[in-house]
């Protein structure tokens, strides 16, 4: 059996650990043969391939990044190059064929479980690992990198508060998540925000402006406002909500856009397990040809979907999330009435 193994899209912490898992379940309790694919599927298209060891497998599961390399290629997008077009996902099927491979393990984000389910329809034997800080793959109640970038986001609020009750002020602070909320609500309740704005929620700056006018005439003298960059489209979120919100309520404000803080490093314990057992779950289902899926987590057990139920959906936080429920609860504003 030999499979081969790559990572798309942006990088996460916990890649490593994917590939570990994977890989190592596939060598010592499959005995198959196992190829990495470097820098996604330009990697298939350029035939840049090498095989794994146990040995290439050893020491990476507390890395950050990943020993393949990624890059955005994204295949069934139409390119010209030298005025000619270039077939490229027929070129992935002409090497996959060459190397023999028996299957392509795709880890990667939401574009990446995409590609990978139309690869699936030119003959090609996939299997699907959701990965991303966003938290946004459909079919799956978690993505490992999310719990570390949570991590890494409370960490950078819990340091803003400081600041902000040294200068009395009001602080604003952007989190990634393209269209979905999930980790500026997470990290925005761990790191005691009093203002958490997502976009699955829309939000109208009069009632935040009111909410904060409210806490200083209580002594509240500094505040926490944490955004999702996906707000605001055009521009920055953090910066928006902070221009015009100081306008509002008079007060001087300063953004913070943490940026690619939130992906990189060594990834959290609970990544690291997550990883793991997508890994090893992956490679039971390669062993029993059963293609054409995601793992995923539902419901805390490691599991399957089809790749095509998961291609072009998104997983965005539902107004009714328990979390919002138990913010609302403590006082946290949302730019929004709740009945």
């Amino acid at each position: 059996m030999k499979v081969g193994i790559l990572t798309a899209g942006g990088d996460c912490p916990g890649l490593n650990a994917a590939i570990r898992g994977v890989g190592k379940t596939l060598l010592l309790k499959y005995n198959a043969r196992v190829y990495g694919i470097s820098s996604g599927f330009l990697g298939l298209i350029e035939n840049d391939v090498r095989e794994l060891t146990e040995e290439d497998l050893s020491g990476i599961l507390t890395l950050g990044g990943t020993i393949l390399g990624t890059s955005r290629e994204k295949p069934f997008k139409k390119s010209k190059h030298f005025l000619q077009e270039i077939d490229k996902p027929a070129i992935i099927k002409a090497n996959y064929d060459k190397l023999e491979l028996d299957c392509l393990v795709c880890i990667g984000g939401n574009g990446t479980q995409k590609t990978a389910s139309k690869l699936s329809k030119y003959g090609i034997n996939v299997i699907g690992m959701p990965k991303t800080i966003d938290n946004d793959v459909f079919g799956t109640e978690q993505t490992f990198g999310f719990h570390s970038a949570v991590e890494i986001a409370t960490g950078a609020i819990d340091r803003l508060h400081t600041t902000a009750n040294a200068h009395k002020r009001i602080m604003v602070i952007e989190l990634m998540g393209h269209h979905a909320g999930w980790l500026t609500l997470y990290a925005g309740v761990a790191g005691g925000g009093d203002v958490i704005l997502i976009p699955e929620i829309p939000y109208d700056l009069e009632l935040v402006a009111d909410y904060l006018r409210d806490r200083q005439a209580r002594n509240k003298n500094s505040s926490i406002i944490v955004v999702a960059e996906g707000i605001k489209k055009g521009m920055s979120a953090g910066h928006y909500i902070a221009t015009k919100l100081s306008k509002l309520v008079e007060e001087q404000m300063r953004e913070t856009v943490l940026g690619y803080i939130q992906r990189g490093g060594t990834p959290s314990p609970m990544d690291r397990i997550l990883a793991t057992r997508f890994g090893a779950y992956t490679a039971h289902l390669i062993a029993k040809g059963n293609f054409g899926q995601m793992v995923a987590l539902q419901n805390g057990r490691i599991t399957s979907v089809s790749l095509k139920e998961t291609a072009g959906k998104l997983n965005l936080v539902p107004k009714d999330h328990p979390l919002i429920k138990r913010a609302l609860d403590i006082g946290t504003c949302f730019g929004a009435k709740f009945d």
